[in-house]
């Protein structure tokens, strides 16, 4: 029998991903998204960190667990942040979508933002998450003057239609189809963005539009 440990990443028993997420709950209550760390949970659960990342990937995946989150939207929208930016605003609402209407990850998002409306400790932790992997991500990738302002102006958008389509259910935005939302909704995100018109002026001169 060999005596050395193996190399590969412990799987864990049910339990322990359990007690994990226990943990990780009640400390992202208690300090806040940015104080909570993968390490520390791990510490208090009593499992290596590498456990940690093997169930939960990142801080961002263990957050949404914790909160019981099919899928986490700022995860979500960090990925699609890094394609295209000419086409990131129709593609991060057609992602979006994608996630409250699925009957698994929607039902969860709409709980949350009840309870968000319902529990200060709950609102803190979500404003914070998203204005920390969120807001400041996207800010980062479309650059320029203001663009966390502007970053956050189009994540305001994005929440408004989020609780006028999910929460509040009001016609016809409730019932309107995916293709005719995005279609309605991506100039108002991608002037939220700050971007410029790409259509050049009468008689070839400079593009209209507000510069950046």
């Amino acid at each position: 029998m060999m005596n050395s440990r193996s190399r590969g990443r412990r799987a864990g028993k049910p339990e322990t991903r359990t007690q994990i997420l226990d943990v990780a709950r009640r400390r992202f209550l208690k300090d806040g998204y940015q104080a909570v760390t993968l390490r520390a949970v791990a510490a208090e659960a009593g499992v290596d960190v590498a456990l940690v990342s093997y169930y939960f990937g990142s801080k961002k995946g263990l957050f949404g667990a914790a909160l019981a989150l099919a899928v986490n939207p700022a995860e979500t929208l960090a990925r699609t942040a890094e394609g295209d930016p000419v086409t990131f605003p129709q593609r991060a609402l057609r992602d979006l979508l994608a996630l409250w209407e699925d009957p698994n990850s929607g039902a969860p998002l709409r709980a949350l933002v009840a309870g968000a409306a319902q529990d200060p400790a709950v609102t803190g932790l979500v404003k914070e998450m998203l204005e920390r992997e969120l807001i400041d991500k996207i800010a980062g990738r479309i650059g320029g003057a203001d663009a966390r302002r502007r970053a956050g102006v189009f994540c305001a958008h994005i929440a408004g239609l989020v609780v006028t389509r999910y929460i509040l259910r009001l016609e016809p935005f409730a019932s309107m189809p995916s293709d005719e939302l995005i279609r309605t909704y991506t100039p108002s995100l991608r002037l939220a963005l700050g971007e410029t018109s790409r259509r050049p002026a009468p008689g070839g001169g400079p593009r209209s539009g507000p510069t950046r």
